[in-house]
C-alpha cells in the first residue's frame, strides 16, 4: 500500500449468494491497489450466504458485514455508503469479479483527470473458461474520454452505459443523491441520472476490467411479475430528471422508455395462458403508457427498424402482437 492511497470502500450487496460470494470477494482481496475496506450487505439471505460472510470476516480484517431483511438491493446499497469509511467508493455485484488492477486503473483514471467518477467496461462471462479468458492482462493501452454531465447524460446514460457498478465515486457524490428504494429495476440508471447534476466531470476508459455474471437466475431472466412493471417507472422517473436537464432530449428519453415499455410486454407474453389472463391490467397499463410515449415529437424515429414495427404492431393490436410474439419465441 502506497502511503498516499485513499481508502476504497467496495460495498458488495448479496442475496443467497452462498454459491458464488466468496470467489466475489477474493477477487476484490486480490487487487493490487492496497487500501480498500469491503462492506457486505447480506440483505435477508434465506441459504448459507449469512454463514459464509461470518467466515470472510473472520478471515479478513477489512470486511465488514451489515445484514438486513430482505429490504432490496437499493436500501442495501445505500447502507453500504452509510457505513463507508473510505474517500472513495465502488459497488460490485456478488455474481461477479474484478480483474486484479480493476481497482487501480479507475484510481489512476480519476486522479489523472481530476474527476468526480471514474468507470471502465466489463465483459461478461458465464463459465470459468470465459472468466479466465476476460480476466487475462490486457497489453493495450487503454484510452480515456472525459465527459462534462450533460456529454456524459447524452452519450453515455441514454446510450446504454447505465450501471453503477464498475466505477469509482468520490464520497461526496453521496451526500446529493443515493439510490430510489422503491424500484426493483433500474435503479442504477436512476441513480445515476440524479447524481449528474452535482458532477463536474466524468472520465470513461475502455479498459475491460470488470467481469459480469451472466447469471440465468438474474432479475432480467425471470419470468414476469408486477414487480417488473418497474422497467416503466423507472423510465417514466428518468424522463422527469432528463426534461429537468434538457428538454431536447426527449425524444432520446422517450425512445428508451418505448423500449422499457415493450421488454415488459414480452415479459407478460411468455407467461402461460392463465397466468396471462391475470395480468390484464398490465397489458392495458403498458398499451396506454406506449400511446402517450407515441405523442412524442421524434421518439419513434430514434427506434430501430424492429422496435418501430413492434410498437405500431402492440399499438394497434395489443394481443395479436403478444401473440405473435410467442410463435417468434417458438411458443403456443
Amino acid at each position: 500500500m502506497k502511503k498516499d492511497e485513499p481508502l476504497i470502500s467496495v460495498i458488495v450487496p448479496v442475496y443467497n449468494g452462498q454459491d458464488y460470494l466468496e470467489n466475489c470477494i477474493q477477487t476484490i482481496e486480490g487487487q493490487t491497489y492496497g487500501n480498500h475496506e469491503i462492506i457486505i450487505v447480506n440483505d435477508g439471505s434465506t441459504d448459507k450466504t449469512g454463514e459464509v460472510c461470518d467466515r470472510l470476516e473472520g478471515e479478513h480484517a477489512n470486511i465488514r458485514v451489515l445484514t438486513l431483511g430482505d429490504e432490496g438491493v437499493s436500501v442495501a446499497r445505500n447502507k453500504g455508503v452509510g457505513a463507508a469509511q473510505g474517500e472513495l467508493i465502488t459497488f460490485v455485484d456478488a455474481d461477479d469479479r474484478l480483474c486484479p488492477d480493476m481497482l487501480q486503473k479507475l484510481y489512476d483514471c480519476l486522479t489523472d483527470t481530476e474527476s468526480d467518477v471514474a468507470g471502465c467496461g466489463f465483459f461478461p462471462w458465464s463459465s470459468e473458461e470465459d472468466w479466465l479468458a476476460g480476466a487475462s492482462p490486457k497489453r493495450d493501452t487503454p484510452k480515456v474520454r472525459i465527459y462534462d454531465a450533460h456529454s456524459y447524460l447524452k452519450e453515455a446514460v441514454l446510450c446504454g452505459n447505465s450501471r453503477c457498478w464498475s466505477k469509482l465515486y468520490r464520497r461526496e457524490i453521496f451526500d446529493k443523491a443515493l439510490f430510489p428504494t422503491t424500484l426493483t429495476i433500474g435503479e442504477d440508471m436512476l441513480f445515476l441520472v440524479r447524481m449528474l447534476p452535482y458532477i463536474d466531470r466524468i472520465a470513461e476508459t475502455d479498459y475491460r476490467g470488470y467481469g459480469y455474471y451472466q447469471n440465468p437466475a438474474g432479475a432480467i431472466c425471470r419470468e414476469f411479475t408486477p414487480g417488473y412493471m418497474d422497467q416503466i417507472k423507472c423510465w417514466q422517473l428518468a424522463r422527469e430528471e432528463v426534461l429537468r436537464m434538457d428538454e431536447s432530449l426527449d425524444a432520446q428519453v422517450t425512445a428508451l422508455y418505448m423500449m422499457g415499455i415493450m421488454l415488459t410486454v414480452g415479459k407478460i407474453a411468455m407467461l402461460p395462458a392463465a397466468a396471462r389472463r391475470g395480468q390484464k391490467k398490465y397489458v392495458v397499463d403498458c398499451h396506454e403508457s406506449l400511446k402517450r410515449a407515441m405523442e412524442v415529437s421524434g421518439a419513434r424515429k430514434r427506434l430501430s427498424f424492429g422496435y418501430r414495427l413492434k410498437t405500431m404492431l402492440f399499438w394497434a393490436c395489443p394481443y395479436l402482437y403478444m401473440a405473435l410474439y410467442r410463435l417468434q419465441k417458438g411458443l403456443h
